[in-house]
């Protein structure tokens, strides 16, 4: 009775584990297009903080011009005053002028004196033309500034509604590029679901019958007594049949899935709990791993390619069955393969 319950227990499929295999999957995926996209998303925004930099620096400019150009339009009004009251004075001395002109002319006394006054007058006259016109200068040389300034503004307004443009258009890329991004990993993720459903559908038909090889999820899990005798990492005859049946389907899988799709598959080696240490093995994460580089090495000398093959040894820290019983030790030692991205 004992024995007919132990063998119940054996053919109960324990699809829990590879449900959460296969959400763990999922989720990895999911974060690796998220990675994906905040490293793409991260570049793209220190391009525009760069333009953004730029158009602050180019508004403080103008900001700069702009009061610049304000205080030279005040400079421009104090010389027009300026010049306002030279031409006052000079009308005055022209008066005073044909004044005592009038004068000496009328009286005919004091001619010399009214001559030496005209004369000075005259001096002065002269000395404020040449003031005036040098004031003229002056204002035409702020009026060459003030359109200068005026060029440099344009310039800058122009180079302002530059950077805004392409500003939106770095925001446009970015959105686009997510977009595309998206789509493009959704379709390989999509391609990879078909194929991957593909090879198990084959693998299924190759080990049907086999009660020492259980489908998990999206996993192939085969008892060690396949491959291995107890504590030994060096494959058995038999169990290399098993593994030239997966060679053969694995070959015909590369030859169908595009070379632009990354994807791996990965043999994974498991323990009991119960240690090891012997020379070879000092513990059990060495006779995992070796078990696992012992199927992947088969593999490749039936010409399966290295690059879509990993070697992971978990020792016994992930158990199907938590249990300490013999039942438990024999569901725990076991190799597990899955097509996944890589």
């Amino acid at each position: 009775m004992a024995l007919g319950r132990a063998r119940r227990g054996e053919r109960t499929v324990d699809y829990w584990p590879g449900f959460v295999d296969a959400l763990s999957t999922l989720v990895l995926g999911v974060i690796f297009l998220l990675s994906i996209f905040v490293v793409i998303q991260f570049y793209l925004s220190q391009e525009v903080t760069g333009k953004d930099t730029a158009l602050a620096r180019l508004n403080a400019q103008l900001q700069q011009l702009t009061e610049l150009f304000a205080l030279e339009k005040g400079e421009r009004a104090n010389l027009e005053e300026m010049i306002a009251a030279l031409r006052a004075n000079l009308a005055t001395a022209e008066a005073d002028r044909d004044r005592l002109k009038g004068q000496a002319d009328a009286a005919g006394q004091g001619a010399g004196s009214a001559q030496a006054r005209a004369a000075q007058l005259a001096g002065e006259l002269e000395n404020e033309k040449r003031i005036g016109a040098r004031v003229a200068a002056q204002v035409e040389l702020l009026n060459q500034q003030i359109a200068a300034l005026r060029r440099q503004l344009a310039a800058l307004e122009e180079a302002l509604e530059t950077s805004e443009k392409k500003d939106k258009e770095a925001q446009s890329r970015i959105a686009d590029l997510g977009q595309r991004l998206n789509v493009a990993l959704a379709q390989r993720v999509q391609e990879l679901s078909r194929f991957r459903s593909e090879f198990f559908g084959r693998l299924r038909q190759i080990l049907a019958n086999r009660p020492d090889v259980r489908i998990v999820g999206d996993r192939f899990v085969f008892q060690s007594e396949v491959f291995f005798d107890a504590g030994q990492a060096a494959l058995k005859t038999e169990g290399r049949g098993e593994l030239d049946k997966i060679a053969t389907a694995l070959l015909q899988l590369e030859k169908e899935i595009p070379a632009d799709i990354a994807w791996v598959m990965r043999i994974d080696g498991h323990t009991d709990v119960r240690p090891i240490a012997s020379p070879q093995f000092p513990s059990n994460w060495e006779l995992s791993a070796s078990r696992a580089i012992s199927v992947v090495q088969y593999l490749i000398s039936r010409g399966v390619s290295p690059q879509r093959l990993v070697a992971a040894g978990f020792g016994e820290f992930q158990p199907l069955d938590p249990a300490t019983n013999d039942d438990a030790y024999r569901r725990n030692r076991r190799i597990e393969m899955k097509l996944t991205e890589r």
